[in-house]
């Protein structure tokens, strides 16, 4: 007679969270971009070497090791805004390289209003997560419709908005991915989230 035995084993995730640094890289980006929208320094290198470093390639660290803890969320939402800031250099800089036209008000329109379609559906998805995320994910749709709006009507008040309005969006996301960092390293609730 064969005697079976079953065992449960149980693995545990010892891997780090990957949100703080994905937050982070979002956050201080956008913080500095929408400084020098609110008018405070124009546009410059400074903005570009965070948009493509920490805004476009720390977020698609953090999107990996998402992809790895299996969290489609977190995927794609440090993937599509790494991929975002990525672009918007582009944007940028092909025009200056001689490699491409620079784009017209409606085609940077389009642009923002279909990632801000896209952060607008995110957003419902973050309903079900914190609610740190979820004003992270409404203030960056509200930004990207209102850059809509500053492109479509030329209104530089409109884009001076969004530039403050971006801030906030910003200093949002730097708020919850400090805010996971300290309340996991204290392995409690210290900052609500």
């Amino acid at each position: 007679m064969v005697e079976e035995t079953m065992n449960r084993v149980m693995l545990k995730d010892l891997t780090a969270n990957p949100a703080p640094l994905g937050l982070l890289g979002f956050g201080i980006t956008t913080v500095l971009l929408n400084i020098s929208n609110a008018g405070f320094f124009p546009l410059n290198s400074m903005i570009l070497a965070m948009a493509l470093s920490y805004g476009g390639i720390a977020q698609l660290m953090a999107s990996w090791m998402e992809y790895n803890k299996g969290n489609t969320f977190g995927m794609v939402a440090f993937g599509s805004y790494g991929l975002f800031w990525l672009s918007f250099v582009l944007l940028l800089i092909l025009p200056k390289m001689g490699l491409a036209t620079a784009p017209n008000a409606v085609s940077l329109a389009s642009y923002f209003v279909m990632w801000g379609l896209f952060t607008l559906v995110m957003f419902f998805a973050s309903l079900k997560l914190s609610r740190g995320l979820q004003v992270v994910f409404i203030s960056l749709a509200v930004l990207f419709f209102l850059l809509t709006a500053g492109e479509l009507t030329g209104n530089s008040t409109i884009t001076l908005i969004a530039g403050y309005e971006g801030i906030f969006t910003g200093l949002s996301a730097v708020y919850v991915g400090l805010a996971t960092v300290i309340n996991e390293t204290y392995n409690r609730d210290v900052l609500p989230v």
